[in-house]
């Protein structure tokens, strides 16, 4: 099976962190047999990069025979729509698809697909769509795995008597809400002085699962998330988490001890966050999200894919069949 990656995120180095859900996406599904080539757009570098994407996408169409093209976020999948040659799988990722002002571009889009992915029950509740599937992306076992916390913390130069408090991501991003973060850690700080933030961005994949076994809880306040990777991989390494019931993260850390549920007000979190630390252990989340485990979503979007191709066959037999009639036995 050959297949075409379409994506406007991907890993640079410039942006190590940039997209690095879609690149272990790639890689997991090259490591099942399929041909993966990737197409990035990059249209944080250039919006004209969008417009320059058609040209490129033909190109390669005719140098190149492709099963299916695969595409991640909306703008990429009306980039893989300009034609219809392939077949296209589009992933919508994020809350882009339920608020703010690419919700009506993804449910206008979507149709047009020939199969549609979201990574929550909740973003397809809200998109009003019960024909697309739901598939999260899945988590490396093998690079977020829990290490003993000295030794993580010692690696990192990170105080070995701190309370650590971790926030990851974009930081820079309204959507994210890092002002509600420094906020709740600055009460955590008047009950408990030893409480430290430690905010990590723009940090390479692979140096991620050193901070989660480095600290003692991950925070995460969204207005809204699709699949937040940071809470699956904070499961996988059995760190304690407080988060806002953004995407499927009730659903991820659901009957997890040590892992809470806040609102958005920032003493509500500085309590949870407070519990998290009395906590003062890792959890069991690991245990609770083999079934996240990158290799099994793969192979669930491999049986997307031979799905779809045997549909396409079943079409194009029928197309056949049909052409190959005798006159009387089509009147």
């Amino acid at each position: 099976m050959k297949v075409l990656v379409v994506t406007n995120m991907y890993p640079t180095e410039e942006k190590p962190s940039f997209g690095t859900f879609v690149r272990e996406q790639v890689e997991s599904l090259r490591k099942e047999g399929v041909h993966v080539d990737v197409l990035f757009v990059d249209g944080g570098k250039s919006t004209l990069n969008y417009l320059w994407a058609f040209p490129r996408l033909w190109a390669r169409l005719l140098t190149h025979r492709y099963d299916l093209i695969h595409a991640h976020y909306v703008f990429s999948g009306i980039i893989a729509r300009g034609q219809f040659i392939d077949p296209v799988v589009l992933t919508h990722h994020g809350s882009q698809v339920f608020q703010g002002w690419q919700a009506p571009i993804c449910r206008m889009v979507t149709p047009f697909m020939d199969r549609a992915i979201v990574v929550s029950p909740e973003m397809r509740e809200k998109m009003g769509n019960n024909t697309v599937e739901v598939i999260p992306c899945g988590i490396d076992f093998d690079l977020f795995k829990p290490m003993p916390r000295e030794q993580a913390r010692e690696e990192l130069n990170l105080p070995q008597d701190k309370k650590l408090v971790l926030w990851a991501g974009e930081y820079w991003r309204p959507i994210k809400r890092f002002d509600i973060v420094q906020k709740s850690v600055d009460l955590l700080r008047e009950k408990d002085p030893d409480a430290e933030l430690v905010l990590v961005g723009k940090k390479p994949l692979h140096v991620v699962p050193k901070y989660m076994n480095a600290c003692d809880v991950l925070l995460l306040v969204s207005d809204g998330e699709g699949s937040p990777m940071v809470i699956k991989e904070a499961m996988a390494c059995n760190l304690p988490i407080v988060s806002v019931p953004a995407g499927d993260v009730p659903e991820v850390i659901e009957g997890t001890e040590g892992c809470y549920l806040c609102s958005q007000d920032p003493q509500d979190v500085a309590e949870k966050l407070e519990l998290a630390l009395k906590w003062s252990k890792r959890t069991n989340g690991r245990a609770k999200i083999g079934h996240m485990e990158i290799g099994a979503i793969s192979r669930r979007i491999i049986s997307l894919y031979e799905e779809l191709l045997q549909e396409k066959r079943r079409r194009g037999l029928g197309r056949l069949m049909f052409w190959q009639r005798k006159p009387e036995e089509c009147s």
